[in-house]
């Protein structure tokens, strides 16, 4: 998608039902999913098969790149962003001009959600002169596109010194300044209750669950979701917008806040063009009544 400026997007979404992957690129890297479950012995004859096909194909559409082929599984109990290798094999992509630092073997999510790149637009279209607050901010790259953003000032919360080391390495990336803006490890369950600062726009992109041992209790994404959204509502400054998304497939926003807040579901307008599951993620719009 060089007309885009985008060297990192979805190529296949499973658009033939035979051959239920996944295939992301990546610079000049093609990552292959396939949905890790019990199979016997005819499916993994049958799977081995289609996999071939797919690798024969891919090598002769793209000669000169790398594949990588990935088993996604469902790690009930555990971080969505466990690390899988160590082989320290860092590299940069674009999307429109912004550069971020991804690797695609050592962990099952790179450290940039192509699902999300709407959202970076709309973040950075947004954020001239604002003061922002990212939640969950993983590796930054929705911090680094408000950052991008003229007289922006972002505060980028996250558990992980790991993210937040790697956040700071996309900031430096971009030639943005790290003294205009802050990097927090806290859980963010806890820290929310004492935090007073307001802010022009608030990006909460929690995982689905966790139990991480940073944390004194297990997350929750449909049980907890009304507790943080409750929270947040002192930390908006006036005409202020919160930016909810989360990637439970069955996630139901709870009544409640409808009590809080002005609701807009951008969920379909989030979902960028070259991903076919309209259940990829949620996104709301949130405001203060």
């Amino acid at each position: 998608m060089k007309d885009l400026e985008l060297e990192a997007f979805r190529l296949y979404d499973r658009d033939i039902p035979e051959y239920p992957y996944i295939i992301d690129i990546y610079g000049s890297k093609l990552v292959i999913f396939e949905k890790g479950k019990r199979l016997n012995e005819q499916e993994i004859e049958k799977k081995r098969e289609h996999l071939n096909h797919i690798t024969q194909a891919l090598s002769e559409l793209f000669p000169s790149y790398e594949q990588i082929v990935k088993e996604r599984v469902q790690n009930k109990g555990k971080s969505q962003y466990e690390k899988e290798k160590n082989t320290g094999k860092f590299f940069t992509v674009k999307e429109r001009g912004i550069k971020f630092e991804v690797n695609v073997e050592d962990y099952i999510d790179c450290g940039l959600f192509l699902d999300h790149r709407p959202l970076r637009g709309k973040i950075e279209k947004l954020a001239d002169g604002k003061k922002i607050l990212n939640l969950f901010c993983y590796t930054g790259s929705l911090s680094v596109a408000a950052a991008y953003a003229k007289d922006a000032v972002v505060t980028s919360v996250d558990m992980s010194n790991t993210y937040l080391d790697w956040a700071k390495r996309n900031f430096d990336l971009n030639g943005i300044n790290q003294n205009k803006h802050q990097f927090i490890r806290a859980d963010i369950t806890d820290w929310i209750k004492t935090h007073q600062e307001g802010y022009d726009i608030i990006i909460l992109d929690p995982p689905s669950f966790s139990n991480s041992k940073k944390m004194d209790e297990s997350f929750d994404i449909q049980r907890d979701h009304i507790f943080l959204l409750e929270e947040l509502k002192k930390n908006l400054n006036e005409n202020a917008i919160l930016y909810f998304s989360n990637n439970l497939r069955n996630f139901k926003l709870d009544p409640s806040i409808s009590e809080i807040y002005l609701i807009k579901d951008i969920s379909k307008e989030s979902i960028p063009p070259d991903f076919r599951d309209p259940k990829i993620h949620h996104c709301f719009e949130l405001r203060q009544k």
